[in-house]
């Protein structure tokens, strides 16, 4: 968290708390201007979406993620002041449920027993829980509402599933939106659905588990987002290390991504052309880039995917080991989904949604709502370059 700097130039901040079958979740979310008004009812409505897609576990059926919110609101509007929401658990056995007696492969059990060197395995799973995405859902779907008035948008959607590969995704966004919402999957290609639902059925059967690659579009976004100043400003490393913090992701690419490494750079990188309609009169004659160049949003659709591993609790098992008695076992079964790769989807959506909202608090300042408004019309979208000082010493009114 940044200290010492002016509110104008701080974007955003978040952090949550809470363990998996603790009594609730917990997210906090600083620098949101005064005077936004928040629909709790559609942060709910975004929360229910995680528990929505085929191939989630038992819980599903029990946990409601009912938001509440303790704080920085009056009356809906946001004071400017720290906003706190809780998110109710409805399984709150934390401290009855029992010890895992052998780590499962791929979970943080291990790694954390050898962290604290204590062999109880839950006072580690609780915290690396997947559970806790709820409390970022929740932050992003609050900060949604804040970048819908600047007309940008994220929208995820699952793209393979235990690698059936889905077509490519429509260009048209309406059609994108309308089939997405129609799959069961969170997909695009509803072709695809009849055999993920028989992969994950499958796996079910043998008790195992699948992965998959979750997409997420950024539409609307102005160049300019991120910066160059320090490395934390860099708008790519910060999407890719949101995306990158979601439990069991274990790739992240933007644009082409890898493929780009084995292409000629004029068969990756996109040409500047005039554009009527573009920003400052510009635009691209492609996007394989994916929307971000040199660590600032080019004002192009952004375009980043996340490659999901297979959760690793599974019916089956794996092998491990009894960490008292230090024989061979099969790792403890516990409760789990097959798939939450749509759920995945779900909370990279608002991972992204956070990180450019904070990049936009950095780039517009203002201390309300309408002084972002202000300085966003003064960004100069319907200007030209030609317009505008050739040397840097102009911008301060120096030029000699």
């Amino acid at each position: 968290m940044s200290h010492g700097r002016s509110p104008d130039s701080m974007g955003l901040s978040w952090r949550t708390a809470g363990e998996s079958h603790g009594p609730a979740l917990v997210a906090l979310l600083e620098g949101l201007p005064a005077g936004l008004l928040v629909d709790l009812a559609a942060v709910q409505h975004g929360m229910g979406r995680r528990w929505k897609a085929y191939g989630r576990g038992p819980r599903a059926k029990i946990e409601q993620d009912r938001v509440e919110c303790l704080s920085g609101l009056k009356r809906g509007v946001t004071l400017g002041s720290p906003l706190a929401l809780l998110v109710h658990n409805s399984d709150t056995r934390v401290d009855q449920l029992p010890n895992l007696a052998a780590p499962r492969p791929g979970h943080a059990d291990l790694a954390g027993v050898l962290r604290n060197r204590c062999r109880d395995v839950r006072a580690v799973l609780e915290r690396a829980s997947a559970r806790e995405t709820a409390a970022r859902v929740a932050l992003g779907e609050v900060v949604r509402q804040l970048l819908a008035l600047f007309e940008i948008e994220a929208f995820g959607y699952v793209t393979a599933l235990g690698g059936i590969a889905a077509a490519a995704a429509p260009e048209d966004r309406a059609a994108l939106r309308a089939q997405r919402d129609r799959s069961v999957f969170f997909g695009f290609d509803t072709a695809c659905d009849a055999a993920w639902r028989a992969c994950i059925e499958a796996a079910a059967e043998a008790g195992d588990s699948v992965g998959g690659v979750v997409e997420v579009q950024v539409w609307g976004c102005p160049p300019g987002l991120g910066g160059t100043a320090q490395h934390s400003d860099r708008l790519d490393a910060r999407l890719m290390a949101g995306l990158a913090s979601l439990p069991a992701i274990k790739g992240v690419e933007i644009g082409l991504g890898f493929r780009a490494a084995e292409l000629p750079g004029s068969a990756v990188h996109d040409e500047i052309v005039p554009a009527q309609g573009g920003w400052a009169g510009l635009g691209r004659s492609s996007n394989r880039i994916g929307g971000v160049e040199g660590g600032y949003s080019n004002g192009q659709v952004i375009r980043l995917r996340a490659a999901m591993k297979p959760i690793p609790t599974m019916r089956r098992g794996a092998a491990s080991v009894d960490l008292e008695a230090m024989q061979p076992a099969r790792a403890t079964y516990e409760r789990s989904d097959v798939c939450a790769v749509p759920a995945a989807s779900v909370a990279a959506e608002a991972v992204v949604l956070l990180e450019l909202a904070s990049a936009l608090r950095a780039r517009l300042g203002g201390v309300s709502v309408e002084e972002m408004v202000q300085r966003w019309r003064r960004l100069g979208r319907e200007e030209r370059p030609a317009d505008w000082p050739e040397d840097v010493a102009g911008l301060g009114g120096h030029a000699s």
